[in-house]
């Protein structure tokens, strides 16, 4: 198979997802999973990979009420 080595070879040979239009099904449902974390970049991942929407309006949109490890200056 021929390696494609810019977009628009991609394009011809791929084709391209302008007329995509996410549809939203019973497995799509907000994720509590704060914003760059492992777990909300795997949401994310799966979403797209089902074809839904990319953002939930009711994913978490804070860190409120989450701890993290805390490193000690030298």
């Amino acid at each position: 198979m021929p390696k494609v080595s810019n977009v628009f070879e991609a394009i011809l040979k791929y084709g391209h997802d302008e007329d995509f239009a996410p549809a939203e099904s019973d497995d799509f449902s907000a994720t509590d999973a704060p914003a760059g974390s492992r777990e909300k970049i795997e949401v994310l991942r799966r979403r797209i990979e089902s074809g839904t929407p990319l953002w939930h309006n009711e994913d978490r949109v804070d860190y409120s009420g989450l701890t993290g490890a805390v490193r000690p200056r030298e």
